[in-house]
């Protein structure tokens, strides 16, 4: 089966309080999102790749290609007025009947282990969502103040979160509502049932200058350890 894989890279840095989008921060030497994208060319060198961006980022990609001298073959899509807008125009650009995945492109730690076993997954049940258990105590808000959550009872949602085709396209076309906080929750609200995977702890989603320092440190120990 066909595999393809759409990598939403959207934000802007002003959490990360940089002028230049976090996508492009170096990454040991190459932008964040090449750092992302490497990893499925390194599950799957004939994944197809669709990256998408905001209209006023592309040219900024493009050069950046150039640059960077890189090579890995891909589509760029338009990005929309949110995360499910982009996913939509991302699907436009996938091969119809593909097994799809869905990934934020500051996530460059996501290991091929975890993008291996969603993928797997996906392809027999259906969708596969990568999630760990919070190692810290919970405490849920209440209207009267708060409550303690078992730490079992809960699960940390990352990407990428792996559909078949069908379950994408049908569930796309309903329309947006802001209870739609990640492609699980789209697929979901359709009345599919989702299937959640073992995750890496250290696939975090680069948002603030600490994600950084640990993103920096993480490869290279990587670096390091396949020298």
């Amino acid at each position: 089966m066909q595999k393809s894989v759409i990598i939403v890279a959207g934000g802007s840095g002003k959490r990360m309080g940089s002028e230049i989008p976090k996508q492009f921060i170096e990454l040991n030497k190459r932008p964040v999102l090449m750092r992302t994208i490497d990893k499925f060319y390194a599950y799957d060198a004939q994944i197809e790749i669709v990256v998408v961006l905001p209209m006023n980022l592309i040219p900024i990609w493009d050069r950046a290609c150039l640059e960077y001298n890189f090579k890995i073959k891909h589509k760029v899509a338009i990005g929309g007025e949110s995360r499910y807008h982009s996913v939509k125009s991302g699907l436009f650009a996938v091969t119809p009947g593909s097994l799809t995945a869905i990934h934020d492109g500051v996530r460059p730690l996501v290991s091929v282990e975890t993008i291996s076993r969603c993928f797997k997954v996906a392809e027999e049940k259906g969708n596969a969502i990568p999630a760990i258990q919070p190692t810290e105590s919970v405490r849920a808000i209440t209207g009267t103040g708060n409550r303690v959550l078992q730490r079992e009872d809960v699960q940390l949602i990352q990407t990428p979160q792996v559909f078949v085709w069908e379950q994408l396209e049908n569930a796309y076309e309903q329309e947006f509502t802001t209870e739609f906080t990640d492609d699980a929750s789209v697929i979901e609200s359709y009345g599919f049932r989702i299937h959640l995977v073992e995750g890496n702890r250290e696939n975090i989603k680069i948002t603030t200058p600490t994600d950084m320092i640990f993103a920096k440190l993480y490869f290279e120990s990587e670096s390091s350890s396949s020298e």
